[in-house]
């Protein structure tokens, strides 16, 4: 394939030869993905083992990134992570000394805060193109499966096998409206699969806009397609609703900007191929379209649906008057602590927000949480808008605005999959500017 006609989405058409990064990065995507199916269908006492294996597998890539030297790739970020690491450590044991935290909470912590941030990293420093197709290529095929048990889970029962957990009843199943539920996937919460659906976009637009070579690659592209869309419009989730139609937008609107002049007929016609795929699906699922709306009506008369977005990505309002310089404890919001603390993992004891929980946990340090944050979005989002511009392709702009999603909104400083999840999107966020596999046939 001629490299001015090659795919930012190549996993299509080239033989893959994986390293060992490239398949523990694999290994820990797929145990995100699918612990929760075990954890429902199976046995609920996988579920420390299973957790145990990916930060154990996670921790295993970093290690093999550093004794390779492999992180010489990102120097700058090295450097800037273990200063970061530095300061969460040391913050960290200050609120142990004053007696606002304890060792194992700082543990739990140093977890949620540091561990999948270096893992990102650490992928995307030791992984290599072979690894990088492959990651893209598994979470298309991991979309393909993800539509057709959403689907099956929207038309059953919330008593039906496929929607009930092990030991858990039917009450606990979440629903849209009565006899509706909220589809999960393969995950155990409705969260996990519109964090799924978010990491999924890019992706799924990136082999959409991919040049073709074979009837057989078009194909696959086109299910992908069909399954994203399918899989939002049952999802039932006006957060997997939102996003998705926000990251379709600017697929849409990409796609225009970035092609080159003499291809911009090519490109509009991609667009009017998306819009009737799109349409052609909800038309085939008009019912989950109107129990979707009635959702966003019965949210709406209950809470400010713009209020509810801004302080999702600010903070709750009240955060700041009960903040403290020292802070609550660096992980003492997540799921996991709330169960060592209590037994229970079914609620978060400082604040519902991303941004609230950092701010409540960590005081001082929150807030510089918060401004890191900003500041690599701010650099990740302007250097991928150049990049996208460079190669024609919006793929590198849709995984930034993917990960900026994540880093501000996500539970991942407070749920065990947002974490994860996380770490696998910025691991691509950062790949897209080591590997520019070419220019996209736009």
């Amino acid at each position: 394939m001629n490299t001015a006609t090659a795919s930012y989405s190549p996993a299509l058409s080239k033989p893959l030869s994986l390293s060992r990064a490239g398949l523990i990065f694999l290994s820990v995507f797929m145990v995100i993905v699918f612990e929760g199916a075990v954890r429902k269908w199976v046995t609920t006492s996988v579920t420390l083992p299973l957790i145990l294996l990916r930060d154990l597998l996670a921790i295993g890539l970093i290690v093999h990134a550093w004794r390779g030297g492999h992180l010489r790739r990102y120097k700058k970020v090295a450097k800037a992570m273990f200063a970061w690491s530095c300061l969460v450590l040391g913050w960290g044991l200050l609120q142990v000394a004053g007696g606002e935290s304890s060792p194992i909470l700082l543990i739990i912590g140093l977890r949620f805060w540091l561990l999948y941030l270096w893992f990102a990293v650490a992928a995307a420093a030791s992984m290599n193109e072979s690894d990088y197709r492959a990651a893209v290529l598994l979470a298309a095929c991991m979309m393909l499966v993800m539509a057709p048990l959403a689907v099956l889970q929207h038309f059953s029962p919330p008593g039906a096998p496929i929607n009930a957990q092990t030991e858990g009843d039917e009450e606990g199943v979440f629903v849209v409206v009565a006899g509706v539920v909220r589809t999960t996937g393969t995950f155990s919460f409705t969260a996990g699969y519109a964090y799924f659906m978010a990491l999924a976009a890019p992706v799924v637009f990136g082999v959409l806009a991919a040049s073709k070579r074979t009837k057989p690659q078009t194909l696959f592209a086109l299910a992908v397609f069909i399954a994203f869309a399918v899989g939002a419009l049952v999802s039932g989730s006006r957060t997997a609703v939102v996003s998705s139609a926000l990251m379709f937008s600017a697929f849409l609107f990409g796609r225009l900007l970035f092609s080159k002049m003499r291809n911009k007929g090519a490109a509009a016609a991609t667009v009017v191929v998306s819009l009737a795929l799109v349409a052609g699906a909800a038309f085939f699922f008009q019912e989950a379209i109107e129990v979707t709306q009635t959702r966003f009506e019965s949210a709406a008369a209950q809470e400010d649906f713009w209020g509810r977005i801004q302080w999702f990505i600010v903070g709750e309002p009240w955060v700041l008057d009960f903040m403290t310089w020292l802070g609550a404890g660096i992980g003492y919001g997540s799921n996991l602590a709330t169960f060592v603390r209590t037994g229970s993992s079914g609620f978060f004891p400082l604040a519902e927000s991303e941004s609230g929980r950092i701010l409540l946990e960590g005081g001082l340090l929150g807030l510089a949480f918060v401004a890191l944050k900003a500041v690599v979005l701010t650099i990740g989002l302007f250097k991928s808008f150049r990049l996208s511009s460079r190669v024609n392709s919006p793929f590198p702009l849709l995984v930034w605005l993917t990960t900026a999603i994540a880093l501000v909104t996500w539970s991942a400083v407070g749920q065990l999959t947002a974490n994860g999840l996380l770490g696998v999107i910025f691991a691509l966020a950062l790949l897209v500017f080591r590997y520019q596999i070419g220019r996209a046939h736009v």
